[in-house]
């Protein structure tokens, strides 16, 4: 039932713990100063791009005119209240008294709102305010890919490779300058993926210590119940879920795939059965260091309509009394309850017809972008100088990038299929998190900048193979050369095009024939 970790009389415990940290954890790079100047200054680019002009268009635009108000009713009252027909126009004109006494039902989980509501505190209720939120989020989303990367790949360089291409992606960019959840809900899953990876290499040098420790069996391994990156992991995942639901398929997907972590640590260790012994000692830790943290924060999230009295729903349990186990709820868990099933049964309803809907097996190759808004101007009007030009905000990923990335994932599926690479099953398991499950959901309305929750995930993807491309450190500097300039001039050619495309997801006035030329496909259009 046991396995001894075999080693050469002439070893000590200092050197086997040193190899069998080689073997369960490869060291992270020693540039610790520049393991975060780097990604700070990617976040300062994406910062750039992010920021500037964020109050351009001046106007509500696509789903900001849900999110947006909400956003404001939450700040005001607590909870979603109806608002009036005009509102749009009210608020543009300085106007906010646009809401009604009505409750309002609200389909969408209160965090994303609450963190637009900041942003609408901070600068008022005008388009800079209300997008403050998901323009943060966006630059904290680099950064922290920009040190997933690094982590990962174990190189500061690859790291930032990761951030920068994330930085100037143009479905990002538009995402993060637009009021609206899936930006907000990125952060959360990303944030949480990059918890995971920190548990996972502390949880390897406590497996390597307590094998070199060990003087015979190592039986049935030790537990490690106080995981506490595992346990903001969860609370970024309770985060993610209070955002946008769509958060649940990374609760799945991570927490499997964190138990598989342990499972191939245990069996570095030299640990017998570390199947069964993962299950045992390691899973019910799992649940409740990332389920608990999870459910209870999501739950938290909704304090502001427990707390109300005219809540969309508050009341139902009063008007319903309970039967059967139902009597052992209180009456406002009732109510949330149903309010969820409410909830439920729009989503999975939600089957309308809309010009910018699009199945998500086109999302990777960039079948259908989504226009948030658009403009035609004649000369002379808002600083047009041709005699037609337009304004664009079109949510669309960058081409080179996103194709590169459907190239990468295959790498990736090879490398972790015959070559086992954690790297590249961390990276899937990502896309299948943030993507396989809209697959499913052939007869439901969906759209393409849902996609902006798979997009840190093809730029890891993106940038493993670029780190394969480069070739190890100890290649010659032949092939090192050569690898750096393919890896190199792909890299430029993306900031290149990311460049040209850039007018067209922030509004910027351009020639009418300039916005046609960056119109690939008819499908763009």
């Amino acid at each position: 039932m046991a396995q001894t970790v075999d080693a050469p009389e002439t070893t000590d415990a200092g050197g086997l713990a040193g190899t069998l940290r080689a073997r369960l954890n490869r060291p992270m790079p020693t540039d610790r100063v520049w393991g975060w100047i780097g990604p700070l200054l990617v976040g300062a680019v994406a910062a750039v791009l992010r920021l500037v002009d964020l109050g351009r268009p001046h106007k509500i635009i696509f789903d900001e005119t849900y999110y947006a108000k909400d956003a404001l009713s939450q700040l005001k009252f607590g909870y979603a209240r109806s608002f009036v027909e005009d509102a749009d126009e009210r608020i543009l004109n300085g106007n906010l008294d646009v809401f009604t006494d009505e409750a309002s039902f609200v389909v969408h989980p209160p965090v994303g709102k609450f963190l637009i509501a900041q942003g609408i505190r901070l600068l008022g209720m005008e388009p800079a305010g209300w997008r403050l939120a998901t323009a943060l989020a966006g630059v904290v989303t680099v950064i922290l890919v920009a040190r997933v990367g690094r982590r990962m790949f174990r190189s500061t360089l690859l790291g930032c490779v990761a951030g920068l291409l994330l930085a100037v992606d143009g479905l990002s960019i538009t995402m993060s300058r637009t009021a609206v959840l899936d930006g907000i809900l990125t952060m959360f899953v990303v944030a949480a993926f990059a918890c995971l990876l920190v548990d996972r290499d502390r949880m390897r040098e406590k497996f390597a210590a307590f094998a070199a420790r060990a003087s015979g069996p190592l039986g049935d391994g030790p537990v490690f119940a106080w995981r506490p990156w595992r346990l903001v992991a969860g609370i970024a995942l309770g985060l993610a879920c209070g955002t946008k639901w769509s958060g649940i398929y990374a609760v799945a997907v991570f927490g499997l795939m964190t138990v598989l972590w342990e499972v191939g640590a245990r069996r570095a260790a030299g640990i017998r059965s570390p199947v069964l012994n993962t299950l045992l000692r390691d899973g019910p830790v799992a649940f409740v260091t990332m389920i608990g943290p999870a459910l209870a924060t999501y739950i938290a999230s909704w304090s502001g309509w427990i707390t109300s009295d005219n809540g969309w729903g508050r009341q139902w349990a009063e008007s319903n009394p309970a039967t059967g186990l139902g009597v052992l709820m209180p009456d406002w868990l009732r109510s949330l309850w149903n309010y969820h099933a409410d909830m439920w049964n729009f989503h999975t309803g939600l089957s309308s017809e809309h010009d910018y809907a699009s199945q998500a097996w086109s999302w990777l190759y960039l079948g259908r972008p989504v226009s948030f808004d658009y403009q035609g101007l004649d000369a002379g009007q808002s600083g047009c100088e041709a005699d037609r030009c337009s304004q664009a905000v079109l949510a669309l990923g960058t081409p080179p990038l996103w194709w590169g990335a459907c190239a990468a994932l295959v790498a990736c599926l090879w490398w972790w299929f015959f070559r086992r690479d954690w790297r590249a099953g961390a990276i899937l398991a990502g896309v299948v998190a943030t993507w396989v499950p809209w697959l499913f959901f052939t007869d439901r309305t969906i759209f393409y900048f849902y996609a902006v929750l798979i997009a840190p995930f093809l730029v890891l993807a993106v940038t493993f193979a670029l780190g394969k491309i480069l070739g190890e450190p100890d290649a010659s500097p032949r092939r090192r050369a050569f690898g750096a300039a393919v890896a190199g001039g792909y890299v430029l050619v993306v900031v290149a095009i990311a460049a040209w495309f850039y007018p067209i997801h922030v509004d910027q006035v351009i020639p009418y024939d300039d916005w046609h030329q960056r119109m690939w496909f008819d499908s763009w259009i």
